[in-house]
């Protein structure tokens, strides 16, 4: 895949190539911004760049993608590249010091075949102490012909003396429409599914392109049936159905279409462009609890639902905190709106 063609990003894109173009190559970046939105695949199409062996043509510095370098970089077989990453195996997956060790043990040498021995280290905050210490060692005494390239997704969980030696770039979630046209070309789908897909990644073009469509859609039709006011105004529907989320552990699952379920009301109440909803192809539906719902009553609830989810991780009752939004959800969507002043 040619660096050009990555989707998005293009101020970093131009950073980079111009860095190559004019010989001024740091010997280390920072790689950061959201989860899944493309950072490790750019990380992986620079050190293919930097090393591929096709000269460039009018468009600049660029991986052609097939040279024997960019094969073996994407195969992860090529001598002069080192790709770090945590176990994920691991509960609390990091990256050990014994991980850097090797890393230490192969940057005396110079590069076998390529011009840069390129070392990838993949969700670089997760670096235990002792293996950023070790790595800070040889990013402040950098030998020549070494790329170090750091992606992380919490910059800020590394240590300062890390960030300061590398040349920060920063990436942010491509446009909505650049991941739509990516899900229409690469996957084949129609425009609507590559729309609602699209809504659920919020710009993260990884989660969207290996997001499973039919599950998604199975999770919008179950999720929807919950929302629904006929649903909320039984209390008793309420609490069944909280329980039930809790046992089969997938109360966060609920809460997150919720939310998206919520948002979108509040658009169509507020009369934003249909264009801004996930679940687009459900108008009518959001239309009719739209006439009815209190704004101000489902904001509070959104803002209730954000708790929780920030929360989620130190021992909330989960079952709890879901009957109580579904209760609340209740009186904003199922409440008549106050009457007006008599006249």
């Amino acid at each position: 895949m040619p660096f050009n063609q990555l989707i998005g990003h293009d101020r970093p894109k131009a950073i980079l190539k111009a860095s190559i173009l004019h010989d001024r190559v740091a010997h280390a970046y920072l790689f950061h911004g959201e989860e899944g939105i493309g950072k490790k695949l750019a990380a992986i199409l620079f050190a293919q760049t930097v090393n591929c062996e096709t000269p460039h043509g009018n468009q600049g510095p660029d991986a052609c993608g097939a040279c024997r370098s960019c094969l073996q970089i994407e195969a992860r077989t090529h001598p002069d590249f080192l790709l770090i990453e945590p176990d994920r195996e691991l509960a609390n997956p990091q990256i050990k010091i014994e991980q850097i060790r090797q890393l230490e043990e192969q940057i005396v040498y110079r590069p076998l075949v390529s011009p840069w021995k390129v070392y990838l280290i993949d969700d670089a905050d997760r670096l235990t102490q002792g293996a950023a210490n070790a790595l800070l060692k040889t990013l402040e005494e950098p030998a020549a012909h070494n790329l170090f390239l750091l992606v992380s997704s919490r910059p800020s969980a590394l240590p300062t003396t890390v960030r300061s030696r590398c040349q920060n770039i920063r990436f942010v979630p491509p446009a909505r429409v650049q991941v739509e046209a990516a899900l229409i070309t690469r996957r084949n789908l129609p425009p609507d599914d590559a729309h609602f897909l699209s809504m659920i990644a919020q710009g993260r073009i990884g989660l969207a392109l290996r997001t499973d469509l039919a599950e998604a859609r199975k999770q919008q039709d179950e999720f929807s049936s919950l929302t629904d006011p006929a649903t909320l105004r039984s209390i008793a529907t309420i609490l069944t159905a909280a329980e039930s989320l809790h046992k089969s552990d997938r109360a966060l699952e609920a809460l997150e279409w919720m939310e998206r379920w919520g948002r979108d009301l509040l658009l169509v109440r507020l009369g934003a462009d249909p264009d801004h909803l996930l679940n687009r192809d459900r108008l009518p539906e959001l239309q009719r609890a739209a006439a009815t719902v209190q704004p101000q009553l489902l904001a509070e609830v959104l803002e209730e639902i954000q708790a929780v989810e920030r929360h989620a991780g130190r021992n909330l009752n989960l079952q709890m905190a879901l009957e109580q939004i579904l209760l609340h959800l209740r009186d904003a969507v199922t409440s008549p709106a106050p009457a007006g002043p008599a006249r």
